[in-house]
């Protein structure tokens, strides 16, 4: 599909191509996954000449890899910037707020959770993806020992990925995890930092 807010990006030097083409990496990928993402087809749903996107990604690992540590850092904001507006010692308030980032933030729509999905079996297989991902557990667990002991806190890291990986691919509501539950069941009652 043409997208005609990148149409009039047609210099390679035009300010803001080389996010346009991030993000019409994205579309791609979501739809056709890494085999079916090339420089050319994503160059053709950006309406973007091949010769602009050579300019801008060495190649297509070197796109792939740009847009998901954009994606996995924007991840990671949204994290940190919940948590960070929780105060130290308010257990009910973690609670509520890591619940809302299990069910807001990790996965906020359809096209995110084939991401987050894609993006962890490409760690499986490519150190230099892993990276990402490492990097964005410990922002994760940092953002977490705020509030918990380390070893809670990595504890529900697992938790949140785990539940949130359960209800994204859970087809029925029926049966279903519940992240308070989970969340309350990790915490216990008095597990969180004193101020």
């Amino acid at each position: 599909a043409s997208h005609p807010w990148v149409r009039s990006l047609m210099q390679p030097h035009v300010p803001g191509r080389r996010c346009c083409i991030i993000v019409v990496f994205f579309e791609v990928f979501v739809c056709d996954g890494v085999d079916g993402t090339s420089m050319r087809r994503v160059a053709t749903a950006a309406a973007v000449p091949l010769g602009s996107m050579t300019y801008h990604f060495t190649s297509r690992d070197d796109l792939l890899r740009e847009a998901f540590e954009r994606f996995a850092t924007s991840v990671s904001d949204a994290f940190e910037t919940r948590l960070a507006a929780v105060d130290v010692g308010d257990h009910e308030a973690l609670v509520r707020a890591l619940v809302d980032v299990i069910g807001l933030d990790v996965f906020p729509d359809p096209r995110d959770q084939v991401l987050t999905h894609e993006l962890y079996m490409l760690a499986t297989r490519r150190p230099e993806i892993r990276t990402l991902t490492s990097a964005w557990m410990r922002r994760s667990r940092t953002a977490l020992e705020r509030h918990l002991d380390p070893k809670t806190a990595g504890l529900m890291d697992a938790i949140i990925e785990g539940v949130t990986i359960h209800r994204a691919l859970e087809d029925q509501e029926k049966g279903r995890l519940d992240p308070e539950m989970a969340v309350r069941r990790v915490l216990g009652n008095e597990r969180t930092t004193t101020p």
